[in-house]
């Protein structure tokens, strides 16, 4: 079969760094090949310049069979190559149909004609199946609607290939079903489909091929019936799956916190603990309730009625800036709207953490620098955040580096009840069994942890209990031989408030 892309030799360097070695890499029409890798193996390189928005310092690339370069994004949409990036490129003042037709605007005469982009847009939307009201304002949108919608722009022209980097990391099960139906037509027509995800389960529904890259180099491509999980993450990181998820023996202690009929926007009547030690893991569905009932607690939306008692201390109701002081904390799933400072450094970033932390415990009112950049030095190491990476602004870090540097911290003031929402979101394997291990090493220092997740099995393989959200309610509490996969998705769509 004629190859749609072939790349060989293909080579970027920076000043002191190669981002990418000598890959060979081809695509096939009506074909799904994953790019796999950690963060920073060099997937984004790769896909930056089959899209046009880089040059490779050597080697070719070919298109039908004819060798190409691309200047710019709009050269490669020219000859039918799509990408949809991690990094949104949404106006978010402009409505959903004028981002869908931006630089495709379609015109009646000199004007342009709304009428037409917003049904055509509307048509676009509901093909695949994405909910979605064409004159909405962007920025009132979910993150999750918006990746919808940055996937959307994608379906103009004679589309040849279409790159999806991270395109179901905001979605529910049903929008990835509906994608998945959508690429399944995309590939009856020819199109070959350029896949990059750290949802390893989603291989085996969509893929033909899986390349696995490392520092820059392909380490082998495999079709993927002929492989399964466990090699594939061997293959990423050199290590094998069941060394991902690290066992956490300790017994759980005292009750920390309690929730008592809890009610607050999108929650319903709530009722759990969280003991000092213990793993919580925290399942659902994207808009079961789940982050929206630890914001509650968290004091960062009301509370309707009901009780939240931290370390025998009613809290209901009080500040996020209380609840921090008291020894609580919660670390965001969106890291650039929440999370960090993206135009500072990592340092500065884990500085305003350590230097509340030491105004917390009182004592002088001057920082103590000394010790603020020795901290630093010592989180970073805790975290695995290379020393190069410490004094660059964390937009220019990976992802899985800012998930290091928003992990780093928690551990700038004192805390007895960490709450890590989304905790892996976007990062790769090898990141995600550092941060696990981080997680392991504060619940058997004594911490309490809740761990909210939409990837089950993190959810699962780390948490001593499960508490399970449906449509705003805890559907189910599971523990023991009870945590399977099979059980766990029966209390997705129930609201049976089980206890097991």
């Amino acid at each position: 079969m004629s190859k749609l892309i072939e790349t060989r030799g293909l080579t970027k360097q920076y000043p002191g760094v190669v981002a990418l070695d000598h890959v060979d890499f081809d695509l096939e029409p009506g074909e799904v090949h994953v790019l796999f890798g950690e963060n920073g193996a060099g997937k984004s390189t790769l896909i930056s310049m089959l899209a046009g928005a880089n040059t490779p310092t050597k080697g070719s690339i070919r298109l039908d069979g004819e060798t190409v370069s691309f200047d710019s994004v709009a050269q490669a949409q020219a000859k039918g190559i799509y990408t949809v990036f991690q990094e949104f490129s949404l106006i978010p003042t402009l409505t959903v149909a004028q981002n869908i037709f931006l630089g495709w605007e379609l015109r009646r005469g000199p004007f342009l004609d709304h009428r037409a982009m917003r049904a055509r847009s509307r048509e676009m939307l509901e093909e695949l199946g994405f909910d979605i009201d064409p004159s909405a304002i962007v920025a009132r949108l979910s993150r999750a609607q918006q990746q919808m919608v940055e996937i959307t722009k994608a379906f103009h022209g004679d589309l040849k290939v279409l790159i999806l980097d991270e395109p179901t990391a905001s979605l529910t099960d049903r929008e990835v079903d509906h994608l998945f139906d959508f690429v399944t037509k995309l590939k009856a027509r020819g199109v070959g489909i350029v896949y990059i995800s750290h949802r390893i389960q989603e291989f085996a529904r969509i893929a033909e091929r899986v390349t696995v890259l490392r520092d820059g180099a392909v380490i082998g491509t495999v079709a993927m019936a002929d492989t399964n999980d466990d090699a594939l993450v061997e293959m990423m990181t050199g290590r094998s799956f069941d060394q991902i998820y690290p066992s956490i023996t300790n017994d759980p202690g005292e009750i920390l916190l309690e929730v008592a009929g809890l009610h607050a926007p999108g929650i319903s009547n709530a009722r759990f603990q969280v003991r000092r030690g213990e793993v919580l893991g925290v399942a659902g569905l994207v808009g079961s309730g789940k982050s929206r009932l630890f914001r509650a607690v968290m004091g960062l939306t009301p509370v309707q009625s009901g009780t939240v008692t931290f370390k025998g201390r009613d809290i209901t109701g009080a500040t996020t800036r209380h609840i921090i002081k008291g020894g609580m904390y919660y670390l965001s799933p969106d890291r650039k709207a929440e999370g960090l400072d993206l135009a500072t450094t990592a340092r500065d970033n884990l500085a305003v953490n350590i230097v509340s932390g030491m105004r917390n415990e009182g004592g002088s009112p001057f920082v103590r620098w000394r010790a603020v950049n020795g901290s630093i030095d010592q989180i970073s190491d805790h975290v695995e955040l290379h020393a190069g990476y410490r004094n660059k602004p964390v937009s220019q870090l990976s992802g899985g580096n800012q998930q290091k540097a928003l992990f780093g911290k928690c551990f700038g003031q004192e805390a007895d009840l960490l709450i890590f929402d989304e905790p892996t979101v976007g990062v790769d394997m090898g990141t995600r069994a550092a941060l696990y291990l981080l997680i392991k090493q504060l619940a058997e220092a004594g911490k309490a942890i809740v761990v909210i997740s939409s990837d089950l099995p993190e959810a699962m393989n780390i948490a001593h209990r499960l508490l399970v959200l449906a449509h705003g309610r805890i559907s189910a509490e599971l523990s023991g031989q009870d945590m399977t996969e099979d059980t766990v998705l029966k209390y997705f769509f129930d609201e049976t408030g089980a206890t097991l």
